[in-house]
């Protein structure tokens, strides 16, 4: 997955900064000194602000990026940048996406309780919530 800030700042001229904060020179207007700020929110999006007043969506636009690059494309786990750079799934898309998976698991272990084989979709259900699962970071 491309990283928004990443995308952004590949575009831009005279970049300075570290640790989720920098400065460019502002594509959106003639810009002779870097007036342009951008930053990493905690959710992993863009956060761009131009001391001359130039909107975030025109300095996108000016380096050929939409407004929807400014955010992070997979629903189910976003890396917000913070300080300590540890990923951050979302976990209420997560356990609204695995919820319905986890009853048709719960029929299923109930069904082997009884005696009834483990169908061939009971087993593609149980792979993919265990590869979602495997997906979160550890507890510390």
């Amino acid at each position: 997955m491309i990283d928004p800030v990443d995308q952004l700042l590949a575009r831009l001229d005279n970049v300075k900064g570290k640790d989720g904060k920098f400065t460019a020179t502002c594509p959106a207007h003639d810009d002779r000194s870097p007036s342009l700020g951008i930053g990493v929110g905690d959710d992993g999006r863009v956060l761009i602000i131009c001391r001359a007043g130039c909107g975030a969506v025109a300095v996108m636009e000016a380096v050929g990026l939409t407004a929807s690059d400014m955010f992070r494309k997979d629903p189910l786990y976003y890396e917000g940048r913070r300080k300590d750079r540890r990923p951050r799934p979302d976990y209420r898309a997560l356990l609204y996406f695995l919820r319905p998976k986890m009853y048709v698991l719960s029929i299923a272990a109930k069904q082997l309780e009884d005696g009834k084989p483990f169908t061939d979709e009971n087993w593609a259900t149980l792979h993919e919530v265990i590869e979602h699962l495997e997906r979160l970071p550890s507890v510390r």
